[in-house]
């Protein structure tokens, strides 16, 4: 049930999120820099616990959704554990598409196993990038 909420938690913040590339032009190297930073400094931020910090690096839609850095803390421990604590994260493929751009996140839970985070990056007015969602899956497979 658990991995049931959590996913349909992800995806509820995948469609809620409205995509902002719609048709842009292609990523430079300096967007595909920024993207992996507000991701490392967000995982950071939630191993420090520091809710304010990782609350800025979502979009104001999702700031408005979730209202405190309080109630989006506890969102992340509770459906995205293995984001919330990894023990290891390696960054994959950077997809775009005409309607989103998604980085692509493997992470290693606490008990060894491996995550895909699919994080849905939106571009801001003022150039900067922030998470507009991310949808976590978990397979069976267990770290060496």
């Amino acid at each position: 049930m658990h991995r049931l909420s959590s996913w349909l938690l992800g995806l509820l913040l995948i469609v809620t999120a409205a995509p902002t590339w719609a048709g842009g032009p292609p990523l430079v190297d300096a967007d595909k820099t920024a993207i992996r930073h507000v991701i490392e400094s967000q995982m950071a931020a939630f191993q420090k616990d520091d809710g304010a910090a990782a609350f800025a690096f979502a979009t104001p839609t999702l700031r408005e959704r979730f209202g405190t850095p309080a109630d989006f803390m506890s969102m992340v421990r509770e459906g995205y554990a293995p984001v919330y604590r990894a023990s290891q994260v390696s960054f994959g493929q950077l997809e775009q598409s005409d309607d989103a751009v998604i980085q692509h996140v493997l992470v290693v839970s606490a008990d060894g196993l491996v995550h895909e985070a699919l994080y849905f990056m939106e571009h801001q007015k003022d150039g900067s990038w922030l998470i507009g969602g991310c949808l976590l899956t978990t397979s069976d497979l267990k770290s060496s």
